[in-house]
């Protein structure tokens, strides 16, 4: 397929209460904060989606402090399109705020405090700590990264809650320390998107990257999506993952082959004139969460989406 036909269906805007609350908890706790750390997706959850995986309602409301732009997940990325993950393909609205870009949590420590110290303070400039503030969209490891910086400097155990899903933060928490010499807090902050997604092919990359919850979109388009995607790209690790005989752009029987390959199996009731009869049918739905499941965990390759 050269276009895919998203079928006049939009993507559903996943900005529950607590993301404006976390955006207007975010202005609030700026005045405190002397850089940010904007975590986003390279590939999959990270890496996968370089400049989808930013939300520039954030550039706009958390002003002109120094600005990283932290890049996860790049080992899932696909290696001839790292020039795009590693900055020399974003565009200019996409770069203009970032002070600097990592893909390297050992480096942001000695960065943050570079840049702090060469930058102006404002009110702050009594301060021997530095404050940092953690940013981006859902499920991207935000509270990951807090949690790696802590081990890496502290050797103390995680201070923060995660999970593979989106929403699992839902308030800007109180600071934590994640070093001592230079004494560093950061402040980990709910995933926020825009309200409105604009453009439904950057909200079908966020939602295969877990950004949005999977059934705000369906897994079913989601799983076409994707297979239209990794053709396009001529990233065909799906055909050896499920043995496949060559490329197929046809979902339905390319989550036959997952079904089949990943033993995706349910027992439906059918009723005949004899009386109700158990039948093993191939489970599509199941088969298409695989397939995403797969994507996400790197299985099919080294993807990036942008």
């Amino acid at each position: 397929r050269e276009r895919f036909d998203f079928g006049g269906r939009d993507v559903a805007s996943w900005f529950p209460g607590h993301m404006a609350k976390g955006l207007r908890q975010m202005r609030a706790s700026l005045r405190r904060a002397d850089c940010l750390v904007e975590r986003t997706v390279t590939l999959l959850s990270s890496a996968h989606i370089p400049l989808s995986g930013r939300n520039p309602m954030l550039q706009e409301a958390l002003g002109i402090r120094p600005h990283i732009l932290v890049l996860n997940k790049m080992d899932l990325a696909d290696p001839r399109r790292q020039p795009v993950s590693t900055g020399a393909g974003l565009a200019p609205g996409h770069r203009a705020a970032v002070t600097a870009l990592l893909c390297v949590s050992l480096q942001i420590v000695p960065l943050v405090a570079k840049l702090v110290g060469n930058s102006p303070r404002y009110h702050r400039a009594e301060s021997t700590e530095y404050s940092i503030l953690v940013i981006g969209v859902p499920n991207v490891g935000k509270s990951s990264l807090i949690n790696s910086l802590r081990r890496l400097h502290l050797k103390k155990g995680k201070a923060t809650a995660v999970g593979g899903e989106p929403g699992i933060t839902k308030a800007v928490l109180t600071r934590i320390q994640v070093c001592e010499k230079p004494l560093m807090y950061l402040v980990d902050t709910p995933g926020v998107l825009p309200p409105k997604l604009g453009d439904v092919e950057t909200g079908m990359k966020l939602a295969l990257c877990g950004a949005i919850r999977d059934h705000l979109v369906g897994e079913d388009i989601m799983a076409d999506y994707l297979l239209y995607a990794l053709n396009k790209r001529q990233q065909f690790g799906y055909v050896r993952r499920y043995g496949l005989a060559e490329a197929c752009d046809d979902i339905e029987l390319m989550l036959r082959r997952v079904a089949l390959a990943q033993g995706r199996m349910q027992k439906v009731k059918v009723l005949t004139g004899t009386g109700n009869v158990n039948v093993t049918m191939l489970n599509y739905p199941a088969a298409a969460y695989e397939f995403l499941r797969d994507f996400r965990a790197g299985r099919l390759g080294r993807v990036t989406l942008d």
